[in-house]
């Protein structure tokens, strides 16, 4: 019996994917489909955002339903991932090689934004993306500490520099610079321009996603960054409190006001629950984040515990998603930052590589 490659298609069209309720075979996300006499199927599924654990259960709903089409024997299927550039501000160019950048910002300091940003990156690699990550708090310096990273970056040609790397993630930071008990004493210009050069002379080779980890508030280097680097969007973090979610709102009409898009809202440290007798505590309040993103009309990307564990882990230079890969937590930041990639994916795509450059010379 020969298999109708229509009734085949109309089959797989049935199974959606939960991250973005269509279809896995929308958007051209089906490729090289082939029928064989013998009724063996083979295809293609390319996914927008990186997605390396959910390859297995992608694969397996997928040939499920090619074998409910009459007349299928054997299937076998592809299933990558492929990120592609999206479009940033107005009059802002794309760095080179980095297909998106997203800015992890929150509107005051103490809410768990660096320990977010790194997660994510984490995360993000862990799906299998090529992952860099931008220290943009020249006066509080962490990810160093962080991510485990000790040494100076390089320069081969004495102008740019080679970012330093652990747990797969490329990371550049003033603290690789300084000493780590020096106290950077600059005012602002000079503060933004040696965060400028760290983005701009670092060479980052080719990445999926920048992450920067913003310093909390919306000052000079807040503005100043969200005018000049090209960003894909903005990510805010922020605690249940109401304090916390009054600075947060700041943060976020900051981001709007020069056209950066906001891709959704984290709500760190929402509940804590005792080591020692399983008690469920919501310390800063409950559901403060969910009702900000409502209130915006922003995606809600998750809520985070407060843990010692996680604070730890970070202390270490092993954050929770590589020192517990396969963990509770793990698995929250790596549901956050794959809402983030799915929300990156489903942006306008950037065309400008597409275009010729137009060189104009002067004749006589």
């Amino acid at each position: 019996m020969s298999v109708s490659e229509a009734a085949l298609t109309a089959a797989l069209a049935t199974v959606l994917d939960p991250h973005t309720g269509q279809p896995y075979t929308a958007g051209r996300q089906l490729k090289n489909l082939r029928v064989g006499a013998d009724g063996a199927v083979a295809f293609d599924i390319e996914l927008g955002y990186p997605a390396r654990s959910q390859f297995p259960v992608v694969r397996e709903a997928l040939a499920a339903a090619a074998k409910s089409v009459a007349g299928v024997g054997d299937v076998a299927i592809e299933v990558t991932s492929k990120v592609v550039a999206h479009q940033v501000q107005r009059g802002v160019a794309l760095l080179p090689g980095v297909a998106n950048v997203i800015a992890v910002s929150s509107g005051k300091g103490g809410v768990g934004k660096s320990t977010t940003a790194v997660n994510l990156a984490l995360a993000l690699s862990a799906e299998g993306a090529r992952v860099g990550l931008l220290d943009a708090d020249i006066y509080g310096p962490s990810l160093p500490l962080m991510m485990g990273i000790e040494g100076r970056p390089e320069s081969e040609d004495g102008k740019t520099m080679q970012p330093l790397h652990n747990h797969g993630v490329k990371v550049m930071s003033i603290g690789f610079l300084v000493d780590a008990e020096q106290a950077v004493v600059w005012r602002g210009p000079m503060a933004t321009q040696a965060l400028d050069q760290l983005l701009r002379q670092t060479t980052w080779g080719e990445l999926d996603y920048l992450v920067i980890d913003m310093p909390p508030g919306t000052g000079d280097i807040q503005l100043t960054l969200s005018q000049r680097v090209p960003l894909t969007g903005a990510v805010i973090v922020t605690t249940p409190q109401d304090i916390a979610l009054l600075d947060a709102k700041k943060g976020l009409n900051m981001f709007e006001k020069v056209g950066v898009p906001i891709l959704g809202i984290v709500e760190n440290m929402a509940v804590h629950v005792c080591t020692n007798c399983g008690h469920v505590e919501h310390i800063f309040g409950a559901d403060g984040g969910k009702r900000m993103a409502a209130q915006y009309g922003v995606a809600y990307l998750g809520a985070l515990p407060l843990t010692m564990a996680i604070r730890e882990q970070t202390d270490s230079g092993t954050p929770t998603v590589v020192a517990e890969p396969d963990g509770e937590v793990a698995g929250l930041y790596k549901a956050v930052a794959r809402q983030v990639a799915v929300v990156v994916a489903g942006k306008a795509k950037d065309f400008s590589a597409k275009f010729p450059t137009i060189n104009i010379s002067k004749t006589t």
